[in-house]
């Protein structure tokens, strides 16, 4: 048992990772408004049942079960969680309509159709009057109707589909876990149902009616997920050389990576015309419907060549934090030790000196200079403020295929093959949703403006990029976990799983591909043991046998690149007071007992060196190190070989 902090700790920035008591208070609020619903109901049926008269009764029932369905549908009842959008009630509602009349509600949709939009999009079909056959699909008799006035000289299908089962959600398609070792059970998706009609009709335009109820999370709206599908499927059942199109009538954007922009002809107001590139969607409809299955399998094949790899590369971005120089400097060089040769693209902003520009060229990072984006959602001068700089790598289009990597990681074997694999691939991180710290994209400037446009709606739910992203990209495909595996210790670890993953951080020759370090960085540690130890809230962070692994790649590096990993005196005075702290604290774990060895902390480059001084009033309300305020000036630099030429 560590003891605890006699003083508060200086604030730091970290990962939160459960939302256990939110979700208490709302099973709380939940069960109010339950119990509130059922005393209504019986006490107004105990009154109607009190009158006299027949007629009355009869009269005053309606009245009180169309309140009551009323109630059950108001907005202010359906409480909106962001992880979980489940509505029991109104999926009780659904249920019953369904099995009384065979309609699913989550199917409907209530946009009333512009034709004079329809219209000015077919009119882009140079080709219409050679139509063989126009799918229409989730339609009604009179809209049905009015397409064949639209384009009389084709025939017209009707594409029927069975309703996805009410047992399957969006939670099913993207479980919060999974079994990607198999020692248990074999992980499968649900098999949602398929499109089926008579004969086989030549079909060149498919038009698909989406449903989109922006009173919920209609962007995990299963019913309409299935329809896109059922609508590709179709396309990439086309056989011959004849080009089908896909027209989708929706309010809401269509799911972003299933029809990419790249492939949209015109929209206009509420109808997307597009033109899929048929051999690319059969690819993506090979994979998993979801992440309930892994898209990529554990032990694959890591030698692959696309025959493209000039049009791939991996990137990350450094945006108001030098610190995270030497991270991306330590990325680069894992990056060749895992045997890779694609390019290596850094977006940087204006606050990167070009001393620290100097050191990441030298480290092999093509730099491109950006703009930064403004959080609109976001404090000023907060973490989180200009985190969305990271769209900007949808303007890589000199790129296919890019891998983001975030600047803490390392690549420890290589990950070239997840080139292959389509935009969005990534790592499960919490619910539903994808951990944005390694993710396959592909640059397209049309993304990176749909991305903009829906900056001041879209809430994201950890007010950064990876909440938003997830709002836009809600068909993601789950790579395994060893492929961004965070340092990191849940509470309710066992210690046989603490071991295991001690093992992985250490394994030679390497287990995992990635190893993503969370908390306090290697580099702002003293090399002599992972300084999170000192810190009783980042405790969960530290690993020892992680922080040599870092220290090893970081080694390995040119001589002349190790002095961007030099330390700041204010960070060697941050350290101390750490280690004070522990001391105080009597932390059980004893790190604060070694003495540092760590020939970075006699070393100083800035005009203060005396960093000692700086505890006389550290902690105190309002104080500033004005000595090391601005940005150190660089050490002398030497010539030696870069990362490029090894």
């Amino acid at each position: 048992m560590r003891g605890s902090s006699p003083t508060s700790l200086e604030s730091r920035h970290r990962l939160s990772f459960n939302n256990e008591d939110t979700s208490k208070r709302r099973f709380l609020r939940s069960r109010v408004f339950k119990d509130g619903d059922r005393s209504l109901y019986r006490s107004s049926m105990d009154r109607i049942f009190s009158f006299k008269f027949p007629t009355l009764k009869l009269v005053m029932v309606i009245i009180i079960i169309g309140a009551f369905f009323t109630f059950l549908r108001s907005p202010s009842i359906h409480e909106t969680d962001h992880l979980s959008r489940s509505h029991p009630r109104s999926n009780l509602v659904n249920k019953w309509i369904r099995d009384k009349f065979g309609i699913d509600q989550s199917y409907t949709s209530h946009l009333d159709i512009d034709w004079d939009e329809v219209s000015a999009a077919v009119e882009r079909l140079t080709d219409r009057d050679e139509y063989k056959g126009i799918g229409l699909l989730n339609f009604n008799e009179e809209e049905i109707d009015q397409w064949k006035l639209l384009l009389p000289d084709a025939e017209h299908v009707v594409l029927v589909t069975d309703y996805v089962s009410l047992n399957d959600t969006w939670e099913t398609l993207y479980p919060e876990w999974l079994d990607e070792e198999e020692e248990f059970d074999i992980p499968t998706c649900p098999t949602l149902p398929k499109i089926h009609f008579l004969g086989k009709p030549r079909l060149d335009l498919i038009v698909v009616k989406l449903p989109c109820d922006k009173s919920k999370n209609w962007a995990r709206d299963i019913a309409r997920f299935h329809l896109q599908l059922e609508a590709a499927r179709v396309a990439a059942t086309a056989k011959g050389y004849h080009p089908v199109h896909i027209l989708l009538i929706t309010e809401c954007f269509p799911t972003p990576n299933l029809f990419t922009c790249k492939e949209l002809i015109v929209r206009e107001g509420n109808a997307w015309l597009y033109k899929p590139n048929l051999n690319k969607l059969r690819e993506k409809l090979n994979l998993p419907v979801g992440s309930c299955e892994l898209a990529v399998p554990l032990k694959t094949e890591e030698n692959w060549n696309s025959g493209n790899a000039r049009r791939e590369a991996y990137a990350t971005i450094l945006h108001s934090a030098y610190v995270y120089v030497c991270g991306a400097i330590a990325a680069a060089q894992s990056i060749r030790m895992a045997g890779s040769t694609r390019d290596l693209v850094i977006l940087v902003d204006e606050t990167i000196s070009d001393y620290h520009r100097g050191g990441l060229q030298e480290a092999g990072w093509k730099i491109h200079t950006i703009q930064r984006i403004r959080n609109p959602k976001a404090e000023r001068d907060a973490y989180n403020e200009w985190n969305y700089s990271k769209f900007r790598l949808w303007q890589l289009t000199d790129y296919d295929k890019i891998i983001f990597i975030d600047a803490d990681l390392l690549i420890l074997r290589n990950i070239d093959f997840l080139f292959e694999m389509p935009e969005i691939s990534a790592t499960g991180n919490n619910a539903t949703l994808f951990n944005s710290g390694v993710m396959v994209i592909e640059p397209s400037n049309c993304t990176f403006q749909l991305l903009m446009d829906h900056i001041n709606e879209i809430e994201s739910y950890n007010g950064g990029d990876q909440g938003y992203l997830n709002e836009i990209f809600t068909w993601w495909h789950r790579i395994p976990k060893h492929m961004n595996f965070l340092k990191h210790f849940w509470i309710g670890d066992e210690p046989e799983k603490k071991e295991m993953k001690t093992r992985l951080f250490g394994a030679d020759p390497p287990v995992l591909y990635v190893l993503h370090y969370l908390g306090l960085k290697p580099w702002l540690c003293f090399r002599d043991y992972d300084c999170n130890w000192n810190v009783d809230i980042l405790q969960e962070f530290a690993s020892d046998v992680a922080h040599r692994t870092w220290w090893k790649v970081h080694d390995a590096m040119p001589e002349n690149l190790q002095k961007y990993c030099l330390l700041r005196s204010k960070q060697k005075a941050a350290l101390e007071w750490d280690r004070r702290q522990a001391e105080k604290g009597n932390y059980s774990d004893g790190h604060w007992r070694i003495k540092i060895q760590d020939p970075r902390l006699t070393t100083c480059f800035e005009d203060f060196c005396f960093w000692e001084s700086m505890l006389w009033h550290w902690g105190e309300k309002n104080w500033t190190d004005n000595a090391t305020s601005t940005q150190p000036p660089p050490p002398p630099s030497t010539q030696t070989a870069s990362l490029s030429s090894l």
